[in-house]
């Protein structure tokens, strides 16, 4: 992909019901108004588009798009054991290449500019991401099953993506820590994972009280619930996104608060793997944690789109907890923007002068956005990714009128590495 411009001037869009002009120099929102002009080294006509700011999605595991429809409507243990990890152990480097490649490219043309990844070969994701132009928070995934021997294998794994992202220089690129869960990770591994992130200052991602399941198992074992265990092991803190939250009590949300955790809300992954709870999401904002929003991998969600995801994330709230006014248009959209960014502990998620120039463009024309009273609820409860047609993550235009260069490329690429991994599953049976 190019995209080298200095400077990007977009024409006539419409900000805050007002219409402007936002002129974009060295990656960053240099000026925004009706007389922002001059000359530039691209220039982007919006012909009236809605200017938003770019989406975050905070919980991911991108390659998993090669699973997309593999196995549906299956119980959660049984999918994973039989569907899901049988499959996985076939994975290879250039299926996650090419699968994190895909992702990018659904992500971009739904209107995200970042996503926080956890999963395999993660080294090959970074420049699947470096190439694609996107910000992402990559982390490997951490899976001892309490074993010394495959707890070794876990830390060098993490030890050398660490390395390799911290080489690359990117901005647009950081990493992680990802220990999985604490259903398949020990005391050890965690408390590794918890003082790694410390020291070399970077983020931890983690699943955390996904299931009932999953904390009656943790008591009975440990005498504690997840969160307080995790906590123990030094695993909560400003830097941590912790997914689903599904299953948390009052006393979980005053923790996470207390620690400064980002909690990744995933309604459409937990409500097709029937959790059986949403997140307790105004306990989490009563007690001060970070919320935010994430789409899960695409073989339990089946797509990336967050728009849907602010969609039913603001649905789900209201029907489960039984309150119409819980999470409005307005909450849904922060989590998706702004709140995503600072979970993944990049700027952005607005538009403002001086801040990183991360900007999707909505199609003013578009049925979904007529009439257009207020564009965020619009953007919440009408549109999909389907009405973004312009991209720009720090200044530099991943998609433009629908057009994302290199598109065949990719799911030419993608269609074969899946093709590829299923064939060699095939071969094992």
């Amino acid at each position: 992909m190019t995209g080298t411009e200095r400077s990007v001037l977009i024409r006539d869009v419409e900000l805050n019901g007002t219409r402007v002009n936002i002129r974009v120099e060295n990656g960053r929102f240099a000026a925004i108004g009706e007389k922002a002009g001059g000359d530039a080294d691209r220039i982007v006509d919006g012909g009236g588009a809605v200017a938003l700011p770019g989406l975050y999605n905070t919980h991911t595991h991108a390659a998993m798009t090669l699973l997309r429809g593999y196995a549906d409507d299956m119980p959660l243990q049984q999918w994973l054991s039989e569907k899901i990890w049988p499959l996985e152990a076939h994975l290879t480097a250039d299926d996650v290449y090419w699968g994190t490649k895909l992702a990018c490219l659904e992500m971009i043309r739904s209107g995200t500019v970042g996503f926080n990844d956890m999963y395999f070969f993660m080294e090959e994701a970074a420049r699947a991401v470096d190439e694609m132009g996107m910000k992402a928070q990559l982390s490997y995934g951490f899976i001892d099953l309490f074993d010394e021997e495959k707890r070794e294998k876990e830390i060098h794994a993490t030890e050398k993506l660490i390395d390799r992202i911290k080489g690359m220089n990117n901005l647009r690129i950081r990493a992680a820590v990802g220990p999985h869960s604490v259903y398949t990770v020990s005391e050890e591994g965690l408390h590794w994972c918890a003082e790694f992130s410390r020291q070399q200052n970077v983020g931890l991602h983690v699943h955390l009280a996904e299931t009932e399941q999953e904390v009656h198992d943790c008591v009975e074992k440990t005498g504690m619930r997840p969160a307080a265990l995790l906590d123990r092991c030094g695993c909560l803190t400003p830097r941590t996104v912790a997914a689903h939250c599904c299953w948390l009590d009052s006393d979980d949300c005053t923790l996470l608060g207390d620690r400064g955790v980002f909690a990744s809300h995933n309604p459409t992954s937990n409500m097709k793997l029937a959790v059986h709870r949403a997140m307790p999401y105004e306990w989490l904002k009563a007690r001060g944690a970070g919320v935010c929003l994430g789409t899960d991998g695409c073989a339990s969600n089946n797509n990336l789109d967050m728009f849907e995801e602010m969609k039913f994330a603001a649905l789900l709230q209201k029907f489960y907890w039984n309150s119409q006014t819980l999470l409005p248009a307005s909450e849904a959209f922060q989590m998706a923007t702004a709140n995503g960014a600072a979970a993944m502990g990049f700027e952005g998620g607005v538009i403002a002068e001086g801040a990183p120039a991360d900007l999707i463009l909505l199609d003013r024309r578009a049925v979904s956005n007529t009439p257009l009273y207020n564009p965020v609820s619009n953007a919440v409860y009408a549109c999909s990714g389907a009405a973004v047609t312009t991209v720009l993550c720090n200044g530099r235009v991943l998609m433009e009128d629908h057009r994302i260069p290199g598109e065949a490329e990719i799911i030419n690429g993608a269609q074969k590495a899946a093709e590829g991994l299923i064939a060699r599953k095939q071969a094992e049976e």
